[in-house]
This record gives C-alpha cells, structure tokens and sequence, in this order.
C-alpha cells in the first residue's frame, strides 16, 4: 500500500477540522498535546503554615512539578518525609508497642535469654527483664503482659523501650553506633520476632484505631504506668502529601518504626506500602520475623547496626529510591540522584534533609543537631514550623551549636559544623 505524503495527510486532518467545526483539536500531533504546563494548573496548598512557609512550599510545587515546562530533567522530582512527629503527633512506633504490651503479642525469647532480642542489650537489662518475665511464660510463648500478674513485665519491657534503661536506672543498651542506629527504637521490631508482616499490620491497625479514636490528651493504661494513648494526622502534611503527589512528585516515607507499623498509617495520607521505608526485620523461610534486621550499604542482612536513623536514612533513601547499592548507598549523592525535598522533627533525620537540593522542612521540637542546622540556613534552603499541635514552647536558651549540638558515632559531643567544616554558631529558638 502506497503510504500518503505528508503534505496529503496534513491536508486531510485540515479538511476533517474544517468539517467537523474543530472537532478534532485533540487529535492534534501527541508532543504538543502531552507538552507539560500546557493548560495545567499546579495544586494550591491550604493555609495553616506558619510564616512564609506556605508559600516557599507552594513554590517547590510551582518549580518542581508536572506544570514547569522549563525542568530539563522530566524524571519525577522526589520528596521524602519522616513519619512521627512529622506527618503525625506522637510515635506511631509507641503506640503499636504499648498495644503489644497490653494485649500480651510479645514473646518469651529462646531460652529465656533476652539478649538475643538485641546485640546491644546490656547484661543489667537482661538480668531485669528476665527477673521480671521469666516466670510468666515459656520461651517462644507470648508473654500476660496485659493481665495483673504480667504488671512488672509490662513496665521492665516499657522501661527498657521507653528510657534506654531499666527500672533500677541500669543502661538498656552499650556499643552501638549513634549516627547508624538507636537500638531502643531497633528492639520493637526485634521485639516482633515470631509473628508475620500481616499479623504486625494487624496489631498496628487495632492501635490506629484505638488511637484516632481517643481525645486529643487521652492516656491508657500499660502495666502500672499510664502513657500515651492518641495519635492525629496533621491536616497540613496531608494537604501538602496530596499537593505534591497531584503536581508529580514521587512521594515515600522514611521512619524509624517499623515498616509494617507505617505502612498501615502512611495509608492515610496515600503513600503506598511499596513507597514506605521503615526498620525491616529479616524472616524466616516460612515468613516469620527474625530478631535481626536487615541491612543497608555495607552493613550485611543481621548485622543489626544499619536502620533508618541519621546516616542510616540516607543510606536506606538511596538504596530504595535511587538504586545506589552496596558501600555507596551510604555517601551523599550526585544532585541528580537526591530527593528535592525532605521533611523532618528530630536529629534522626539530620542526613537525609542535607541531602535534599531544593527545600527542607523541619518541625520544631527542640532538637539541637536539626535546630541548629536549620536556624543557621546557610544556604537558605530551610524553613521552620511549629508543631501543627501542641507547638512546643521557645527554648528558653539557645541551642548549643558551637560546642555540644553534635553527637558523633561514638557517641562524644562537639560542635555543629557546616559543609566547609566551619562553625554553626549558637542558635536562638524563633519560631515557635
């Protein structure tokens, strides 16, 4: 079959159009009609933010999403949050663990010997908590700790999560590395041992509810002690979370609690399980948790000293999301390799928000690490919010940058220093 010219198929649509009274604009040629920014309109963003801060984000959205022509790099800008204290108020992490507590999902170890729930227990807080909870049930049996005669079990497991020590004041915990790991926030998921992913995403469903539900303030009853008992989403991180998914942008999560836990909140503001980044425990052959975790750049599956916390997000960010593997997931990476944006409360999140090229947002809860990097502003790419609820109060002494706002892997205390090695100074807290 003879093909037609050009100039013959350009005057058959032109004859179509003119008899079809233009009907056929949207067989115009695929390039110009996909044009980005062609009648497209970004997402606008709800008030509610403190400042100019709603506005510096509805220009990220502006920049950066489907709308701009201009971005020469068309591959989807991303943007990460951390999850508690970040998208919600209050520790979705504690609330699944005083659930497990009350409800009795946490077993006797093998053998009854709890330092193998954690490398980094110590011999105190493994004496404490067999003391406490030996008696009540056989290794590898779930332990009463939601009955009367479970009490002290309840509240040695609480103070070992809760305090990083025991009821007698001993350390939980000795050895770890403090910019790759907390091992108190690494035990819940170690503590998880024996159930499936589906049984986890079960217990955290029973405690959302029984979180949301409660009034804001509300406290519950674990052992002897009375803890917190509510959790909310904050309407602005979901509007924002909408905004930036709508305008384009590839959205995940990245939390030091455990995958499962957050893969059942992070539905609430629409990020997908396969777009959230927790602790992740290594399994069985039949598909039961582990006591060891897996493993993020050089750190190998059960090595247990790589999650997500401080460098260790960074490292779990490029591997999950850029696809940096081995050693090099744990170094800064190329512009075009980093997330554009990242939101963050705590010095945990310190890494993966210097990483980010455009914008960081942080919300202020007194932590020096974060404070300090993010009043200092040195290349003008921070912004500050209050807590969307219950806001802290202003710091009544500035932050202590210059001496003692950093804390090193093992541990020691210096000074917050900038790219170029020199000194943040001292911070006062502003925005409260």
């Amino acid at each position: 079959m003879t093909r037609p010219t050009t100039a013959r198929r350009l005057q058959a649509v032109a004859a179509a159009v003119a008899m079809s009274g233009g009907a056929l604009v949207a067989a115009a040629p695929a390039a110009q009609a996909a044009r980005p920014g062609t009648h497209c309109t970004s997402p606008r963003l709800a008030a509610g933010w403190y400042g100019d801060n709603q506005a510096r984000l509805q220009q990220l959205i502006d920049e950066y999403g489907a709308c701009n022509p201009y971005r020469p790099n068309r591959n989807k800008p991303v943007a990460v949050f951390d999850w508690d204290n970040t998208v919600v108020k209050n520790d979705v992490g504690d609330a699944t663990m005083f659930w497990l507590l009350r409800n009795g999902k946490i077993r006797q170890p093998a053998a009854g010997d709890w330092t193998t729930t954690s490398r980094y227990l110590t011999p105190a807080a493994a004496k404490a908590l067999a003391d406490a909870c030996a008696a009540l049930a056989r290794p590898g049996a779930p332990l009463p700790t939601g009955t009367p005669e479970g009490a002290g079990c309840a509240d040695e497991l609480n103070s070992v999560y809760g305090a990083a020590a025991t009821r007698a004041g001993a350390a939980a915990f000795a050895g770890w590395d403090r910019r790759t790991i907390e091992p108190a926030y690494a035990w819940l998921p170690q503590l998880m041992q024996g159930w499936t992913a589906s049984q986890v995403r079960g217990f955290a469903a029973a405690a959302q509810s029984e979180n949301l539900a409660a009034p804001v303030g509300a406290k519950q009853q674990v052992g002897s002690a009375s803890v917190t008992g509510w959790v909310r989403y904050y309407d602005q991180q979901k509007d924002l979370i909408a905004g930036l998914q709508k305008a384009g942008f590839d959205v995940w999560i990245s939390s030091a609690s455990p995958q499962p836990v957050v893969e059942v909140w992070a539905k609430g503001v629409g990020v997908r399980s396969d777009h959230v980044i927790g602790i992740r425990n290594t399994t069985t052959d039949g598909g039961k948790f582990t006591s060891h975790l897996q493993g993020c750049g050089s750190v190998r599956d059960g090595a247990d000293s790589m999650i997500t916390y401080v460098d260790g997000k960074r490292c779990w960010i490029n591997k999950e999301v850029f696809g940096v593997r081995g050693a090099a997931a744990e170094k800064v990476q190329p512009a075009a390799r980093r997330q554009v944006f990242a939101a963050g409360d705590s010095d945990t999140d310190i890494s993966f928000l210097r990483d980010a090229t455009a914008l960081r947002l942080v919300v202020n809860r007194n932590k020096n690490e974060l404070m300090c990097r993010a009043y200092d502003n040195s290349d003008g790419k921070w912004i500050v919010n209050p807590m969307f609820i219950e806001p802290k109060k202003q710091k009544s002494s500035p932050y202590p940058c210059a001496t003692t706002g950093y804390v090193d892997h093992d541990g020691t205390a210096g000074p917050v220093r900038r790219g170029d090695t020199s000194i943040v100074p001292d911070q006062t807290d502003t925005v409260f």
